[in-house]
């Protein structure tokens, strides 16, 4: 049995050391999300207009424009509404950000707010599905406060904002949450069907509803994540992550090759000259097939208990499925002092190349070959990737056309450069915040 011993992020104002969880009792006083305190609650149902489309170009747009920006006036308004009323635990947008010099153009940002001072908890690392237990920490011991709005289709087939909807347990609504130890500005937590008390698997419904909002959103600085148990989620409660941060990803930027396409529907890459090896998934025709692809494969990861991140980029036209074995290889003793002593837990958003630090030395020092370094730490070896892929991709029941050339076998660096200026072009650095440009 591999166990890590790590502080986790609080992620809730309700969340206390696993040693101080109890059961909730009737009449709790917290107004959590528990039977004890649901009866009669009301909170803002943003029902979406299910569409299937993909739309082609920078970004995802529906036939039907939404009558107003969900992620400007909705989500980004609650947000601020909730730090207004101060249930974050530090202000993000003082944290110091910066962009490390070279190629890719890592982002390095001092957040010191993320390190408790409170004793570690020991997570298994060698089980990435588990049971899912409601003795710990989920997120129906949240406060009612905390959850901006309920996310979910309209059977009737059009977009709307109802701000006072009756909460229906029954049913089992899918939450959007804030994160009280943010990583940037509007980072939040999606949780479906809550009140199911799913542990952390992705599943086809719940994978569809995570592209859905990032479509609905229809902005590429909007960016949802994943990790799975073993791959630094610390809760296991079924969410995924999402933030708004106005600059690429390094991973965005990186070349791929072409490996398969699956029915003319769905094109699946492998990375190129990327410290953490993984593959791309890109939709050509629905949101669905290219759902049913990647969350396929993730069960398949799953299943063979081989942890995994994700990372839902162009408005859910764009996924990056990145398996990994940095807290294996912290458990059995091989990773470095040096790398251990950052304390950086590499999770999805450190994986795409956000290097979130808790100290400031490492701050001062970032450099692309430090990111490099700890993230290839992160990356399967070539032959054991190799391995993972052929697991995949015969779950996936694929046509092969490896052998295509791809963009970047054509034109080499040449690749690079280009997507790298199409990336970088007319974009801003940060919404809000103190940024430092180092480009």
């Amino acid at each position: 049995m591999l166990r890590i011993k790590r502080v986790p992020t609080v992620v809730s104002n309700y969340q206390k050391d696993e040693a101080e969880e109890v059961a909730p009792r009737a009449g709790c006083g917290r107004n959590c999300l528990n039977e004890c305190c649901c009866e009669g609650a009301k909170i803002p149902l943003y029902a979406f207009k299910k569409l299937n489309k993909i739309s082609k170009g920078l970004c995802c747009e529906y036939e039907n424009t939404a009558p107003f920006a969900f992620l400007d006036s909705l989500l980004l308004g609650e947000w601020e509404d909730r730090m207004q009323r101060g249930l974050f635990r530090y202000d993000v947008t003082a944290c110091e950000t910066k962009v490390i010099p070279g190629k890719y153009g890592f982002i390095a940002q001092l957040n010191e707010g993320r390190h408790l001072k409170k004793r570690p908890t020991e997570f298994r690392v060698d089980k990435v599905l588990q049971p899912f237990d409601g003795n710990k920490f989920n997120f129906t011991k949240v406060g009612q406060e905390e959850i901006l709005f309920r996310f979910e289709a309209n059977e009737n087939g059009n977009t709307q904002l109802i701000p006072n909807a009756p909460l229906d347990v029954e049913n089992s609504p899918s939450m959007v949450a804030i994160n009280v130890s943010p990583i940037e500005y509007g980072h939040v937590l999606l949780i479906p069907r809550i009140f199911e008390r799913l542990p952390q698997e992705i599943d086809r419904e719940s994978f569809l509803l995570a592209l859905h909002m990032a479509a609905e959103a229809g902005n590429t600085y909007f960016r949802l994540g994943y990790n799975s148990l073993g791959a630094f989620a610390t809760i296991n409660h079924l969410h995924f992550q999402a933030y708004y941060l106005a600059v690429p990803f390094p991973i965005e930027k990186a070349p791929t090759k072409k490996t398969i396409s699956l029915n003319d529907e769905v094109i699946v890459s492998e990375l190129l000259k990327y410290p953490v090896r993984g593959l791309v998934f890109e939709g050509e025709n629905t949101l669905q097939a290219l759902s049913n692809a990647v969350s396929d494969a993730c069960i398949c990861l799953q299943e063979n208990n081989i942890p995994y991140n994700v990372l839902i980029a162009d408005c859910g036209q764009r996924i990056f499925l990145l398996p990994q074995c940095y807290a294996e290889k912290q458990a059995l003793g091989e990773v470095s002092a040096e790398l251990l002593d950052t304390q950086v837990n590499p999770a999805v958003w450190e994986i795409s190349g956000h290097m979130v630090l808790k100290r400031k030395k490492d701050y001062d020092e970032a450099s692309e070959e430090n990111a490099w370094r700890l993230l290839a730490e992160v990356s399967l070896s070539e032959e054991r990737f190799q391995e993972v892929c052929a697991l995949i991709f015969e779950v996936l029941d694929t046509v092969d056309v490896e052998g295509s050339p791809s963009v970047a076998e054509e034109h080499g660096d040449a690749c690079l450069e280009e997507v790298e200026a199409r990336n970088n072009a007319s974009r801003p650095l940060r919404v809000t915040g103190t940024w430092e440009c180092l480009v």
